[in-house]
């Protein structure tokens, strides 16, 4: 665990690709005990440590994650989040180029919670919910492509399913059709930069995780 940035209320950091967010039936320490295990050590904090958790990556996902420290600012940054005020933009590695180089992606998604995976459809289905995003083509290696992703919503494995529906699967997503895994287990899917207006001190926060150690991530440095 890396902190990207941290004051008061807010403490943000850069999670790695096998990491939970949040406890799970695997029973693995999730990143929100790491976290909180470092406040305690760190200020030298008697008893509980309060922890907001406002929003998730997906275990193979690695990137930037917000967490509340106070009561205060946890219901302000839920509602930052739904209302769309805190910007988050993803990198993903693809396989096959886009046929357009930038574009918007907008599927009404199912989720099948049986199988822990989502469903990309054109039109409206029962029980859908709409799913937009922006992609950007922003650098390309000798056999993949690197996709600039703005989220309009935050929808279950949304990037992953919209950008395989797409015909793009992301690097070692198996469940949405990439042809192998990552030797990591990881998916090339990393939350890269965050922004927003703090809601305490009003102050504006802009934060970039930085790239994973992966070789092929790490070629992408520069971009």
């Amino acid at each position: 665990m890396t902190v990207l940035y941290e004051d008061n209320h807010i403490i943000i950091v850069n999670k790695a690709s096998s990491e939970i967010v949040h406890g799970d039936k695997t029973g693995d320490t999730p990143l929100s005990e790491t976290v909180k295990a470092y406040l305690k050590e760190k200020y030298n904090k008697p008893g509980k440590v309060f922890l907001g958790v406002v929003h998730r990556l997906d275990r193979p996902v690695s990137g930037v994650v917000i967490f509340a420290k106070t009561s205060k600012v946890l219901p302000r940054l839920n509602k930052m989040f739904q209302e769309g005020t805190i910007k988050k933009n993803y990198w993903a590695i693809v396989k096959n180029r886009p046929e357009q180089p930038e574009g918007t992606l907008i599927h009404y998604m199912v989720r099948n919670e049986k199988q822990n995976k989502s469903y990309a459809y054109a039109k409206e289905v029962p029980a859908s919910k709409k799913a937009i995003l922006d992609y950007r083509l922003i650098a390309r290696s000798e056999n993949y492509y690197l996709l600039e992703v703005d989220l309009k919503a935050g929808r279950h494995h949304q990037i992953r399913c919209q950008l395989a529906k797409m015909g793009c699967p992301i690097r070692g997503d198996l469940k949405y059709g990439f042809s192998r895994s990552n030797p990591d287990g990881s998916i090339s899917l990393h939350a890269r930069h965050i922004e927003f207006v703090h809601p305490v001190s009003g102050d504006f926060i802009s934060v970039d995780a930085p790239l994973p150690a992966d070789t092929l991530w790490q070629s992408f440095e520069g971009v």
